[in-house]
């Protein structure tokens, strides 16, 4: 049986699904992130299902278990690079997969947990200070 490599980048594990998901492969998947998880104190999943042309019923629910699992242990989850007939197969299955977050990429992804990508050339939004809003006017409404 083929194992899915998770990759820790800073404080994210990548997990990107380049095979014919199985049955015994996903919940190999969950048990090694699980453990990933723990041992490098991660706070964030990313699993890249870019590759994925198909899923069941079983796999949908196992991406919700998956979320839910890491999320107990302090780590978010994104879901990224979901392709159309994936997004209409879940849907018509009737998986909404509930509390899972999602991005068109990879990119996307580390920025919504807050993890610039390397090289990519910007700083996260949320990590910028800039937060504008009743904050950001207070300053000038006061004495100068």
């Amino acid at each position: 049986m083929e194992r899915v490599p998770i990759l820790k980048i800073g404080e994210v594990l990548l997990v990107s699904i380049q095979i014919d998901l199985q049955d015994q492969t996903v919940l190999a998947l969950q048990e090694d992130l699980a453990d990933r998880i723990v041992r490098t104190g991660a706070r964030g999943v990313i699993i890249d299902i870019t590759a994925v042309d198909i899923v069941d019923s079983f796999i949908g629910r196992m991406f919700a278990t998956i979320a839910s699992m890491s999320r107990l242990m302090d780590a978010e989850t994104v879901v990224v690079g979901m392709r159309p007939a994936v997004a209409i197969t879940l849907v018509e299955l009737g998986l909404s997969l509930g509390g899972v977050r999602t991005a068109l990429n990879l990119e996307m992804g580390m920025r919504l947990l807050g993890a610039g990508v390397p090289g990519a050339g910007g700083a996260p939004a949320r990590a910028n200070g800039s937060g504008g809003g009743a904050g950001g006017r207070s300053g000038a409404a006061g004495p100068r």
